[in-house]
Formats: structure tokens, C-alpha cells, sequence
């Protein structure tokens, strides 16, 4: 079975193709085919690589619109130099990373009218992801035709949360409107609360795991696992809970936005814009929202204002980091490891040793060894996971490559093998 993956963000669009036998690999396989888009300033930059080893990056200059370069990005899985398959017919089944599930759609589906228009009511709480994803819908419905293609939600891991953890506490009424916590990046946390279970298999009882996973990326958020089920999580609502992220602020005093609302009549879009694209380590540092460029310039000390504002930041993320992992660790009641993801959970030695430094209470040591070192770089990513504390710790930490795309890879074939798939949609 030939499946294809789009995972579409709000500025970026990841692809890849994997071929699946009649039996699920116990690890995840490489991509036959994977390709990339990043909308920077406007313009499309794209890179591409198939298992042949051909790999091609070019800048799309003049490209009309967000549909029209993700359309060429898919169109070279079957055309050109880096073309994976001969026709676009050989897809068996297309699936997608939706953010935003609202409070009725928690398991993966095949996608129809009902399920787009699902996810089109939920948009307003994630709208640069939700839309970005029924774009993405609508282009292979015009490039495949009839192919049938399945929601992955990333709100579904978190529905095991009990009602103390989902409910709000503000009037009753809320929860009932759908106003609750929901949780999000779902589809990773639960990939790593399975891998870490494979990692620590000879060393604890995977059944009775207690884990505080950290998806770092440009987004960022805690899920609290036990068992292998999500029972809490920073994001709530919407993406924008939680802790200080890329350039989204996470939780402020709701009262900050009734101030600016009242005093400095901020609209609805301007609050909107401030805390989702001009906060976090963007809005604290002034420099970047990227990790990489923060932690260089609180090294720098021929610029010593940007180097202080630059280490505000990292200390705000950390103290955050730090304050949730604890707040994870207390519903728990206990924790038998922490695990590191996604791009800065990752590739971060500096943001990992300084986020453990406050654990040690905990019995948790980190191997400073291990924790400086690089990722493998090789085709295997799951040769890059590894365990990074010291052997004498009583709280493991693990560093865990993110695997969204094979774990929506795996929900599609799951869900092909259990139920039929809608003649139109």
C-alpha cells in the first residue's frame, strides 16, 4: 500500500510517501519520497529527496499562490528527476495532519462533506492549521481525483484526559458550547510516549510508564502520559496555551487582554496577530523566533543589549519549561522519564541540560557526554533516539526524533483495513 502524507502548517507544508506491506514494520520506514515547502518572506523555497538518493532544492520566484506550490511539490512525486512512482493512480490512500478537531471528531476519518465542514466550523480556534489543511484536501482531490483521503486529528491523543484536566473554569455553560481544553500536537506526543516505551522496555514496565513528553518546536507544549494515555497537557483551547513558544506567547493573564482591550483598544485581530505572531522568543528577544539565533546571541557579548534580551528569553523558556515539566510531574505522581522532541527538543544540548539542571532533587542526571551529542545525520532516524541521562539516575531522559508523518502513515492503514472508504467525497 502506497500512502501519502501531507502535513500542511500554517507556514511550511511537509509530504511524504511510504510504501507499507500486509504488515506493519515495527519501526518507522524511510519515506520513498519526501518533500518540503517553507514560505519564507513570501516566496516558496522548497527542497525534495526520493529513496533513489536524488534530492533536488529550489527557490519557486513568482509562484501565484500557496496552492499552486504545494501542486508542483506533489506533481514532482510522479514527474521529473526526483519522481518516486509512475503515475499518481498508484497512491492507494492520502491522509493529513488536522490540528483542530473540535469536541465531536477525536478518531481518524475518512475524509467527506460532514468531515470538512467539521473542520471548517473548528477553524476560527486554529486558523492558520485548520485552512491550511482543507486547502490541501482540495488540491488532491484536483491532482488524485477520488482518492480516499483520512483526517488524522491532533486533538484525538488528548480525549483520554479526565474532566478536572479538560473543563475550564469559568461558567459550566463553556465545557457544554465545546469551550474546553482539547490539547494539541497529539499525533507526536503519542509516537514518543510509544517509542520511549520500546527505549525503556528493559528497564521499566512499558504498562506502567509514567511520562512528561516535551514537544519543542516552533510550537511547544507538555503532555503528561501514564500508561500510554494523555491524562494532561499544556495547550488547551487552542495552540496558544501553555508555555512561551517560537513566537506565540502562551498563557498570559487573561486580564493583560481585557487591559488592552479597555485602555488601549486593542480589536480582536490585533490581540490575535501580537499574541500568536509577535510574542515568545520573537516579541522577548527581538531578534528571532528561532532557537539557534536566541541562544547565539546571548552568547555575544560585543552587543551587550542584545545579548541581555536575548538571555531574558532563554531564561523565560526555560523557567516555563521547567515550571510545566513540574506541573506534569505532580499529576503523574511521579515520573519514570522525561523525553525531548522536535526541532529545538532535539537538536538543543543548551536548552535540554538547562531544563533538567532544576531535577536533580528527582534523582534525574543527565551524561553531559551524550546530551552534546550531534544527531547521527544518517537516512535512519530512528538511530538519533537515544537515552541521555547518566547510569546511575532515577529519572531517565530520552531524546526522541518526531514522527508525525508515520504515525498519520500508520492511522491510514489502520483505518483502510477496518473500514471502507467513501465512494465520493
Amino acid at each position: 500500500m502506497k500512502v501519502l502524507v501531507l502535513n500542511s502548517g500554517s507556514s511550511s507544508q511537509k509530504s511524504c510517501l511510504y510504501e507499507i506491506g500486509d504488515k506493519l514494520p515495527a519501526d518507522p520506514p524511510n519515506c520513498v519520497w519526501e518533500g518540503k515547502i517553507e514560505w519564507v518572506d513570501g516566496e516558496a523555497e522548497y527542497s525534495i529527496k526520493n529513496s533513489r538518493g536524488i534530492s533536488r532544492k529550489e527557490e519557486l520566484a513568482g509562484v501565484a499562490s500557496r496552492g499552486e506550490a504545494i501542486s508542483r511539490l506533489l506533481q514532482s512525486l510522479w514527474s521529473g528527476e526526483t519522481q518516486a512512482i509512475s503515475n499518481p493512480s498508484e497512491i492507494d490512500v492520502v491522509g493529513h495532519r488536522v490540528v483542530h478537531g473540535g469536541p465531536n471528531h477525536f478518531e481518524p476519518a475518512f475524509v467527506t462533506a460532514e468531515v470538512k465542514s467539521a473542520i471548517e466550523g473548528v477553524s476560527v480556534f486554529a486558523p492558520l492549521h485548520n485552512r491550511a489543511e482543507l486547502e490541501g484536501m482540495k488540491i488532491v482531490e484536483k491532482l488524485l481525483g477520488p482518492v480516499p483521503q483520512v483526517a488524522v486529528f491532533d486533538t484525538g491523543f488528548h480525549r483520554t484526559m479526565p474532566l478536572s484536566a479538560k473543563t475550564y473554569p469559568g461558567p459550566y455553560e463553556w465545557f457544554e458550547q465545546g469551550i474546553r481544553r482539547y490539547g494539541f500536537h497529539g499525533i507526536n506526543h503519542q509516537y514518543c510516549a510509544e517509542r520511549a516505551a520500546q527505549l525503556l522496555g528493559g528497564k521499566k514496565n512499558p504498562d506502567c510508564l509514567k511520562l512528561v513528553t516535551c514537544h519543542l518546536g516552533n510550537g511547544c507544549s507538555l503532555a503528561a502520559i501514564r500508561e500510554g494515555k494523555s491524562i494532561d497537557t499544556t495547550m488547551g483551547f487552542t495552540p496558544l496555551e501553555g508555555l512561551m513558544m517560537g513566537t506565540r506567547s502562551g498563557s498570559v493573564d487573561p486580564g493583560v487582554l481585557t487591559y488592552l482591550m479597555r485602555r488601549r483598544h486593542f480589536l480582536d485581530e490585533q490581540l490575535d496577530d501580537v499574541l500568536n505572531k509577535k510574542s515568545g522568543l520573537l516579541g522577548i528577544s527581538g531578534i528571532s523566533s528561532d532557537m539557534r539565533e536566541v541562544l547565539a546571541a546571548s552568547k555575544n557579548g560585543r552587543e551587550p543589549e542584545k545579548m541581555a534580551r536575548a538571555k531574558l528569553a532563554l531564561d523565560m523558556y526555560v523557567h516555563r519549561l521547567q515550571s510545566g515539566i513540574g506541573a506534569m510531574i505532580a499529576v503523574l505522581n511521579g515520573v519514570d522519564a522525561i523525553v525531548f522532541t522536535a526541532g529545538v527538543g532535539e537538536n538543543s544540548p543548551e536548552v535540554r541540560a538547562a531544563t533538567c539542571a532544576n531535577f536533580g532533587f528527582l534523582g534525574l542526571k543527565l551524561d553531559a557526554g551524550k546530551n552534546a551529542q550531534s544527531p547521527l545525520g544518517n537516512d535512519n532516524d530512528n538511530d538519533n533516539d537515544r537515552d541521555i541521562s547518566a547510569p546511575d539516575t532515577t529519572v531517565r531522559v530520552l531524546v526522541i526524533h518526531a514522527q508525525e508523518d508515520w504515525m498519520i502513515a500508520r492511522q491510514c492503514w489502520n483505518l483502510t483495513r477496518t473500514a471502507t472508504p467513501p465512494t465520493a467525497h
